[in-house]
């Protein structure tokens, strides 16, 4: 047994059976290692931003960490974004990053790399394992790691040569790390300040689907507290029979009347709610001034405990949350916008689809006109470096293979991670990836005016449009095996929707918003 041996051998016994990988020559030995174990799933991703996104939904799904598998300091450089998105989403993941021999790193070969420093800025854990017996020491408290604080990046960094020379069996599982809970009196006070006028409970994270949100809109239920989270959530349980969360908006001053009655507001898994970005003359928080803040249960803490807690201090026991009702919309017609897209995707997706939503400027009329359709969850970008949507579909897909994942995108997004689509093909994967083209960042054009800028010239056009030369989607998906469908009018949507919705395997709609035809610009 060598220490690659050693290191998958914990990692299957300790749960952990999925990897999502991109490897190169440093990593040869613990691709071997992969190939000596398949009990454990390999996921190739061509782009490492890729294999980072992809774990990163695996855990939003299904509670349990993925491994990664990458190349070098380039490599983790490659997957950066999908892990500083993974962070902020507080998903764990395991990143297995090789490194040259340690012989090798003193003649300074073209691909090393500082891989500490990168994985430093992203990481809560990360070490270099010092020879092969102590690689499966390092991968259990990487798993342990990576378990902490309701979901960690734990990096470990493995020189090749820890991997290829001898080394012991597969480590023991070490017991989890002890989640902190709030104190009696801390609970008390909630509990009254929630009973208080103007109170809402802000939460996030697992409070957002299953038994924790049933709970927590009880609590809001019998103290008549509001129940409020932010816009861009890891995972949030929407339609028919969810319990009905209000969600804030991406614009600070929409935010601001969203709250402005709020004078008591408690955190549970959840931060003080920020802005997106600062901008002059407006406020890098939306709540009220005067607005009384209780941390009550920070997102690393025991938030299953605090829920329990703040039930039975408030006598929520037997409570009914309010929950979402059915109300399709009826089948859109005529020119096709972002509303007429979302219609048709609540009137066609089916019961328990997975919505990875990356729309940007288009992403919230998606969201008004889905949240009553047939129950569903949906999945946005909490760490808003864009081109998560086709890696989150991928790592949703594998997590839930009897589930349908739709991944309404921006162009602009999308092409940052396309080559997900190439994934999608080789596994199989049930996805629609809908990609609302509007030829450009027109979030950015957005942005320009929140900042006081009023005309767009030549500099800025070039810099924020993609319509010279036109993306072709349908080609682009077809270059990586997925069937493809350009769209024009809410009628076609419609038609392609349905057919994609019926049909398993990956598809792509390129829905050519009408804006977009009509301005020549996004």
């Amino acid at each position: 047994m060598n220490g690659a041996d050693s290191l998958v051998e914990t990692f299957l016994a300790g749960g952990v059976n999925v990897c999502f990988a991109n490897p190169g020559t440093s990593e040869m030995h613990f691709v071997a290692a992969l190939d000596r174990n398949p009990e454990m799933r390999c996921v190739l991703g061509l782009f490492e931003g890729g294999v980072t996104g992809a774990a990163d939904a695996y855990h939003r799904m299904t509670g349990r960490p993925a491994a990664t598998l990458l190349h070098l300091a380039p490599g983790f450089g490659n997957g950066y974004a999908s892990v500083h998105n993974a962070r902020k989403a507080r998903s764990a993941m395991i990143n297995v990053v090789g490194e040259h021999a340690s012989h090798h790193l003193r003649y300074d070969a073209p691909l090393r790399g500082d891989i500490e420093s990168v994985a430093r800025g992203v990481s809560h854990w990360w070490r270099v394992s010092a020879d092969a017996r102590a690689v499966a020491t390092d991968g259990a408290e990487a798993i342990r790691a990576a378990r902490a604080g309701n979901g960690r990046i734990a990096t470990l960094i493995l020189p090749a040569d820890t991997a290829w020379e001898a080394a012991e069996a597969a480590a023991p599982m070490l017991p989890p790390v002890r989640l902190h809970r709030p104190r009696p009196d801390q609970v008390r006070a909630a509990a009254e300040a929630l009973r208080e006028a103007g109170a809402a409970l802000f939460v996030n994270g697992p409070v957002l689907h299953g038994a924790f949100a049933r709970k927590a809109g009880a609590i809001a239920r019998r103290t008549g507290c509001r129940l409020v989270t932010d816009l861009f959530v890891p995972r949030i349980e929407r339609g028919a029979g969810a319990v009905a969360i209000e969600c804030l908006r991406y614009p600070v001053l929409e935010n601001v009347a969203i709250l402005r009655d709020v004078r008591h507001m408690v955190l549970l898994g959840a931060g003080e709610p920020v802005a997106f970005f600062a901008y002059p003359d407006r406020p890098s928080t939306p709540t009220p001034a005067g607005c009384r803040i209780l941390d009550l249960c920070d997102p690393e803490m025991d938030i299953g405990w605090t829920l329990d807690a703040l039930a039975e201090e408030t006598g929520a026991a037997g409570a009914e949350p309010e929950t979402l009702p059915l109300d399709l919309p009826p089948p859109p017609a005529g020119p096709l916008t972002p509303t007429a897209v979302g219609q048709a995707m609540a009137a066609l997706m089916p019961e328990g689809a997975i919505l990875c939503a990356e729309a940007i400027t288009a992403g919230q009329p998606i969201a008004d006109a889905t949240r009553c359709a047939r129950r569903h969850d949906w999945l946005a970008n909490p760490g808003g470096a864009i081109g998560a949507a086709l890696p989150l579909a991928v790592g949703a897909a594998v997590a839930c293979p009897g589930r349908k994942v739709i991944a309404p995108t921006g162009d602009g997004s999308a092409m940052y991670t396309l080559q997900s689509l190439w994934t999608m093909a080789r596994e199989r994967l049930d996805v629609t990836v809908v990609v609302l083209a509007n030829r450009g960042y027109r979030i950015l054009r957005g942005e320009l005016a929140s900042l006081g800028v009023a005309e767009v010239g030549r500099n800025a056009a070039r810099m924020l449009d993609v319509d010279d030369p036109e993306l072709d989607w349908v080609a682009l998906a077809a270059g990586h095996g997925v069937p493809g469908r350009r769209v024009e009018d809410a009628e076609g949507f419609l038609d392609a929707f349905r057919e994609a919705m019926a049909t398993p395997g990956p598809r792509l709609i390129e829905a050519r918003l009408v804006e977009a035809r009509l301005t020549g610009a996004a």
